[in-house]
């Protein structure tokens, strides 16, 4: 498989308007800055995009909206996950038909899949689609760990060419790297710089929701330039951003901040709760360590 994906995706929000319906017009407002910001990438309808908080046809219009607005000038990735096979499959051609250059998977969530499951799972997706997989690593949310040796064999089904490996441990991007060759790209989810330093060609970040030029940067001045001391200035610049939206906050922490620069995107869907008003001080505090302009205080 050719590789067509490297860089800094963003895994997007989805803007609920002030009675909780999706908002289209914010989507693509949203679409059109982070690529003016320089993002090389947009993952819509992950879990920072609260995809199992979403109907189907919600997720159908966010997914046309984002590749619509994009238009070309950046790949979009949709997020395809579910439960039943059938059903990622029925979500991942619905996006393939709506235009996008590829999709993200996360495993089965609840049921605990063998190997032998998790492979035919992803083999018959595969086989329904010709656009590329990324597979999605999250042991934390989805209850599966995709170690390096399942990795391996998944990189065996044509259209998986992709990871998003979201552990804390770097060293499974050497592993996925030397199991799989060039079947495999990595792209890194919680650890971006280290994951980039271990070999990885991109990463899909929550932070970049708030700092897409920075972000961009760090991959940029490192893969593109070998700028090591600018890389790592930027991403020294960028922790506060990116270890405020770790962890559980990552969805409610981010529609918070978003809110203190302008732009206003609602809140979380149940069963999550706003941030609680304690909380924001710390989102403002972060935000202002970081550098980012803010159109109002907490």
């Amino acid at each position: 498989m050719t590789k067509t994906f490297r860089g800094t995706f963003t895994v997007m929000i989805t803007p609920f308007d002030k009675s909780g319906a999706v908002d289209l017009t914010a989507t693509a407002d949203m679409v059109d800055w982070q690529i003016a910001e320089g993002i090389h990438g947009l993952v819509p309808l992950g879990s920072t995009g609260e995809f199992l908080s979403m109907t189907d046809e919600e997720r159908h219009d966010v997914a046309k909206s984002v590749i619509d607005t994009a238009a070309g000038r950046v790949p979009v990735l949709i997020g395809t996950g579910a439960e039943r096979t059938e059903d990622v499959i029925r979500y991942s051609r619905e996006a393939e038909a709506l235009g996008a250059d590829g999709v993200m998977i996360i495993p089965p969530f609840y049921s605990t899949p063998t190997e032998d499951e998790l492979f035919e799972h992803y083999r018959r997706i595969g086989e329904a689609l010709s656009i590329p997989i990324m597979i999605y690593n999250n042991p934390a949310t989805a209850n599966v760990d995709l170690t390096p040796r399942i990795v391996e064999r998944l990189s065996r089904i044509d259209t998986v060419g992709y990871i998003k490996e979201s552990t804390m441990d770097v060293t499974r991007i050497r592993d996925i790297l030397e199991f799989c060759g060039d079947r495999m790209t990595v792209f890194g989810g919680i650890m971006g710089f280290e994951s980039f330093l271990a070999g990885a060609e991109g990463w899909v970040a929550v932070g970049s929701n708030l700092m897409p030029r920075e972000l961009a940067g760090i991959f940029t001045r490192w893969a593109d330039h070998r700028d090591f001391d600018g890389a790592r200035s930027l991403y020294a610049q960028a922790l506060p951003v990116i270890r405020l939206v770790g962890g559980h906050r990552y969805v409610t922490a981010t529609k918070a901040a978003l809110s203190l620069m302008g732009r206003d995107v609602g809140g979380p869907r149940a069963p999550r709760l706003p941030l609680p008003d304690a909380e924001w001080p710390m989102v403002e505090a972060a935000l202002r360590a970081a550098g980012v302009r803010l159109a109002r205080a907490a």
